[in-house]
């Protein structure tokens, strides 16, 4: 632990952004993860709405920094394309 204890605060609120840091990275990874088992399970319907959550939570991410903006807009392109395959463009 720090001898000062202006720096023993800041490893407090250190620890306390680290944890809702990795809870927002959790909920956009869980979200992502729901969005392709609704992909993969052909219900468009579900697809749909999992797909708004999911690029809702990763632009929340991108704004709070947990993730470039460059690989946000690459997660967000990948899961429109995957969603406007499920479309039946055949």
């Amino acid at each position: 632990m720090a001898n000062i204890k202006s720096s023993a605060k800041r490893a407090l609120l250190i620890e306390k952004t680290t944890a809702k840091n990795r809870a927002s990275k959790s909920l956009m990874k869980t979200n992502l993860k729901k969005f392709d088992a609704a992909a993969e399970g052909k219900d468009k319907a579900a697809a749909e709405s999992a797909y708004k959550t999911a690029v809702k939570t990763v632009d929340r991410a991108a704004t709070k920094n947990l993730i470039h903006k460059n690989k946000a807009a690459r997660r967000k392109s990948a899961m429109t394309r995957k969603l406007n395959d499920m479309g039946g463009k055949k």
